[in-house]
């Protein structure tokens, strides 16, 4: 299959590019690289699919990212994914996935589980974005799936829990803190079998593990041999977990616990 992907170069999109190369398919990267910005309208003629995975923020912020400029935030984000997903109509691309985020469902009560066909209800500027794009993006008459996914990890340079481990290793507090987490690799898997499915939802949530903190840097700790203490537990009632039904219809089977340990030691490496 051939695929365009945006975002590439991200920390998210490395993962989804790794992933498609692997499983044989012909990736064309839209990026700064090729000459691609958010906003343009490129030539997609011949690609089977495209995967919009780029998003412009402040570096290390989702919600929030906007920083003191919402215009040019939801300008290069929200106009430019409609303009991206148009010439993709344009050009007579086969289907599209949407990388999304569980924030189209900050809105929701805590403690609310999160079905796959829940209404968005955003709370932020970001997850705002992400809900009016994805409803851009369902009146679209071609496939498309909106990928509503939670937090990232795995391994790379500058991965999200980089200061959270030398801050334990230092021996600094840790503030307690429970969340949900996906391997990118298993985010990969995911957007594979998307593509390879003749009926595509218009979207699927993408979670996993729900994760303290605490039981977290106790894995580091029996990794490393430290000897500072670990955080407190999290108070797990506010959180809000995602269902994955659809995904886990198509046979989808993220890693879990025993994923996460064996992605540990390359993450302390780089850390």
């Amino acid at each position: 299959m051939r695929i365009a992907l945006t975002g590439a170069t991200g920390i998210v999109g490395g993962f989804i590019l790794r992933g498609l190369r692997a499983a044989g398919h012909q990736v064309a990267a839209l990026d700064r690289a090729t000459g691609y910005h958010l906003g343009d309208s490129p030539d997609l003629t011949g690609h089977d699919a495209l995967i919009h995975s780029a998003f412009a923020h402040l570096p290390g912020r989702y919600r929030g990212g906007e920083g003191d400029d919402a215009d040019s935030f939801t300008r290069l984000n929200l106009d430019g994914s409609k303009t991206l997903f148009d010439a993709a109509h344009r050009d007579g691309v086969g289907r599209i996935l949407f990388l999304s985020s569980r924030a189209v469902h900050d809105g929701y009560p805590e403690g609310t589980t999160l079905p796959d066909d829940l209404p968005p209800r955003p709370a932020n500027l970001y997850g705002q974005i992400k809900a009016e794009a994805e409803a851009y993006l369902t009146a679209m008459p071609l496939p498309t799936c909106s990928i509503r996914a939670t937090g990232i990890y795995g391994p790379g340079r500058g991965h999200k829990w980089h200061g959270l481990f030398n801050d334990y290793l230092a021996g600094r507090p840790i503030p307690p803190r429970i969340a949900t987490e996906l391997h990118g690799d298993d985010l990969a898997t995911a957007i594979l079998l998307l593509l390879g499915t003749s009926k595509l939802p218009d979207a699927v949530n993408a979670s996993d593990l729900t994760l303290d903190r605490h039981d977290l840097l106790a894995e580091v700790r029996s990794l490393t041999g430290s000897s500072h203490p670990l955080p407190a537990r999290a108070d797990p009632t506010p959180l809000k977990v995602q269902s994955c039904q659809r995904l886990h219809d198509l046979g989808w089977q993220p890693g879990g616990m025993a994923k996460l340990r064996a992605t540990l030691p390359d993450l302390l490496s780089s850390s």
